[in-house]
């Protein structure tokens, strides 16, 4: 009697298992959160450069010491404002919220600031900050999944003093079972992060494509480093990438509620988060990828997540990630060496800049193209196949330009692949003279799901023009901004990966 009582009672659970973890889902989290009142006043008002040609504001400037946190964590804040000066901190959530972008989730301090120093050059011009923090944050249970933006703000003596500004970013990530998962591009936020004064992946006095620097999330984000060539938003150092080449697809989804969820890089080097949710979402530039973050997204392709490349030269370099100097981990990171496994590209690179340590599998099979040389131009984004369902509602017919959309980086050469179309393609113009072919390309993935990849860093540039926001252009080409049928096609994509 009592063996079939216990097995009774382990059937009650096991059959109970599946409605516990269903329970966990909130599809109206997201509608919820943007129904709330947004802030009028959360961008940078007054942001002082050391110079007109720099990317520091050592007047104010700060980091995190974590890319992502999740609820119930804490999260260090590192402020130095040079002259010492009191400051205080505003944590917003950006979002929707009615258009406002931005919702005000709580105020911190005032703090006295000091100026804390600059690091010294380590090996491999290293510059990693040991600053004390200004404030230790605990975050609330109730904050939802999002990009988290910190204003900091220099409280003046009297009227004759600015209220100088900048910001901290971070990621509040969750565990919960979501429709979509939105991966931020922070490690390439971080290689291109000059600060203080021309240090990057890219400003090694060997040359700027091969494997000599590394670069530390330890440090403030400065002004966006191609600030002369792609977009010049001083109102929004701090920040890194996000407001420029993330945060309109982000307006986007939250803006017709979608169920969305956000992590940063690093937290896809294990596949776990990702094989919650329906649909993995590489945004903007998002070059730099840990290899195993390349294994995590395979994994969740193979297991059923469809994938939308929605970004440009991604999965470009293997990028190692590594602790700081107090044993934080992934904190430290370096260009490792090219994906690409013998496809022409990778030898290319080798042969330039090599030798390198590392070499990452051709991430043509993984995203449907590949990274091409040149990479670098702008073109119309030039429908071929407008019969898929991709463009259902959009109206578009074969040859249909929408313009400007391809640039800076894009991808081409697709690998052969059982199933795959490419449904758009053409001709970018690298510096407005060299040619190069770009292509657009679908895949079926093996569980009924499947892999997009929109070959441009400008796609989110086609959703929404949220505040904030600054357009991007390059190499002579510029997109248009919000575009009804890049809004279509990429609600097609989300409803596709994520319908029962």
């Amino acid at each position: 009697m009592l063996r079939i009582l216990t097995c009774l009672v382990l059937a009650l659970i096991f059959t109970a298992a599946p409605a516990l973890h269903a329970a966990d889902r909130d599809p109206a989290l997201i509608r919820r959160e943007n129904a709330l009142p947004g802030a009028r006043d959360w961008q940078l008002t007054r942001v002082k450069l050391d110079s007109t040609t720099g990317v520091r504001s050592s007047v104010i400037e700060g980091y995190c010491s974590k890319q992502s946190v999740a609820a119930g964590e804490t999260l260090d804040i590192m402020v130095s404002t040079n002259p010492p000066r009191p400051f205080q901190i505003e944590i917003f959530r950006t979002g929707y919220y009615a258009g406002r972008g931005a919702r005000l989730m709580t105020t911190l301090g005032p703090f006295q600031g000091v100026a804390q120093p600059t690091p010294e050059k380590g090996e491999k011009n290293l510059h990693e900050c040991r600053w004390k923090a200004s404030t230790t944050l605990t975050i609330p249970q109730d904050w939802v999944s999002g990009v988290y933006l910190g204003r900091l703000t220099v409280i003046p003596p009297d009227e004759t003093v600015a209220a100088w500004q900048s910001y901290v970013i971070f990621i509040v990530r969750d565990d919960r079972p979501a429709d979509i998962l939105f991966q931020c591009s922070d490690n390439t936020w971080q290689a291109y992060n000059q600060w203080p004064d021309n240090y990057s992946v890219y400003t090694h006095p060997k040359g700027n494509q091969g494997p000599w620097a590394d670069v530390s999330f330890d440090r403030p984000y400065g002004r966006y480093a191609q600030y002369t060539s792609v977009v010049n938003d001083p109102l929004s150092v701090g920040a890194g990438e996000y407001p420029s080449f993330e945060f309109p697809l982000a307006y986007f989804l939250e803006q017709h509620g979608y169920d969305v969820t956000y992590c940063s890089n690093s937290d896809l080097i294990s596949p776990d988060r990702g094989l919650k949710t329906k649909l993995f979402l590489s945004v903007g530039h998002d070059e730099y990828w840990d290899i195993r973050q390349y294994a995590s997204v395979v994994k969740l392709r193979d297991a059923g997540v469809s994938l939308a490349f929605l970004s440009g030269n991604a999965v470009c370099w293997v990028t190692p990630l590594r602790s700081g100097f107090d044993g934080r981990p992934n904190r430290i990171m370096f260009r490792g060496g090219p994906y690409g496994g013998t496809y022409k590209y990778a030898e290319l690179r080798e042969k330039e800049n090599g030798p390198f340590p590392e070499r990452g599998p051709d991430e043509g099979f993984l995203m449907g193209a590949r990274n091409v040389e040149p990479v670098n131009g702008g073109a119309d984004w030039i429908v071929t196949k407008p019969e898929h369902w991709l463009f259902a509602g959009t109206g578009m017919k074969a040859g249909e330009h929408i313009p400007g959309l391809v640039g800076w980086e894009y991808h081409g050469d697709p690998p052969e692949i059982p199933g795959l179309e490419v449904v758009a393609k053409g001709t970018a113009l690298v510096g407005g003279v060299r040619p190069q072919q770009w292509t657009a390309t679908i895949y079926p993935g093996p569980k009924n799901n499947f892999v997009f990849n929109a070959s441009t860093i400008f796609w989110s540039q086609g959703l929404s023009h949220p505040p904030g926001h600054t357009l991007p252009w390059s190499h002579w080409t510029r997109p248009h901004g919000p575009d009804d049928r890049v809004q279509r096609i990429t609600q097609n994509l989300v409803e596709k990966a994520i319908k029962p």
